[in-house]
């Protein structure tokens, strides 16, 4: 599970996919558009147009797949709850991972019920090189016992462990930035998938109100 915004999706959310799945031996990664995030304002651009761009930026990739199950439940999306319904989907003996990045991670203490997050799954941390803070003391706690130090012993079990992961490219594209490039008219060309990008400018996204 890799979920976010997607507020668009770029280049960085999909290598990343790409790269999690290399480095994890995973059978497949669900990108799961959040419909309404619990812990920002809501994005400027639906949840199923998003969902769409998604769509659009993953194209036929093996092992990628655009997850709508957020956009079908009402109220925040909480990933508690998609958890929930893969574990279901899946089983009890399914390896699940959640992939978060190192800026979500410090705020992890803060979500919806976080314990049971690792009853439901293992927690694969992204990191940064930009993201080097220590931990809140509610985090630490939350995490005591539950870090190992590569996959093998990661997917040892069904869920419950925490890995930190760095990746080979660390691409650091925000879509903060990719969102005000846009609204600004500038470019956003090898920020964004040539479809993704072609579908934003012919239904004229993210463009200044």
């Amino acid at each position: 599970m890799l979920g976010g915004t997607f507020d668009p999706v770029h280049l960085g959310h999909l290598r990343t996919a790409l790269e999690l799945r290399a480095a994890l031996s995973l059978d497949g990664v669900h990108m799961i558009p959040a419909a309404q995030p619990p812990l920002r304002d809501r994005p400027q651009v639906t949840a199923e147009k998003r969902l769409e761009l998604l769509r659009l930026g993953i194209g036929n990739t093996p092992g990628l797949a655009a997850d709508p199950c957020e956009l079908e439940r009402e109220g925040p999306s909480f990933s508690v709850q998609t958890l929930e319904s893969l574990r279901e989907r899946y089983g009890h003996e399914a390896r699940i991972v959640m992939a978060l990045g190192h800026d979500a991670f410090l705020k992890l203490a803060n979500w919806h019920n976080p314990e049971r997050i690792f009853a439901l799954a293992h927690l694969v941390v992204v990191e940064r090189p930009d993201h080097e803070a220590p931990l809140p003391e509610a985090l630490q706690a939350l995490i005591e016992g539950r870090e190992v130090e590569h996959g093998d012993a990661l997917m040892a079990k069904p869920q419950g462990r925490l890995l930190r992961l760095s990746l080979p490219s660390r691409m650091a594209i925000s879509a903060t930035f990719v969102r005000h490039s846009l609204m600004q008219g500038k470019s956003v060309r090898y920020l964004l998938p040539p479809a993704v990008e072609e579908r934003i400018q012919a239904q004229r996204l993210y463009r200044a109100v």
